[in-house]
């Protein structure tokens, strides 16, 4: 998991927030990163920047 539920509960404020949304956020969140790290190490970089989201 690379979300925080309760910092999504603090965000939304008065909203309910479903059972299943911090799994998916945390799933779309790794996606990114892989994106991101596989771009960088096709630039030859071995730091993930935020250019390479």
């Amino acid at each position: 998991m690379l979300v925080v539920k309760a910092k999504i509960k603090e965000f939304v404020g008065d909203m309910n927030v479903a059972g299943d949304f911090a799994d998916n956020l945390s799933k779309e969140v790794e996606y990114l990163i892989k994106k991101a790290k596989a771009r960088a190490q096709a630039n030859g970089r071995k730091t993930v920047s935020s250019k390479d989201l």
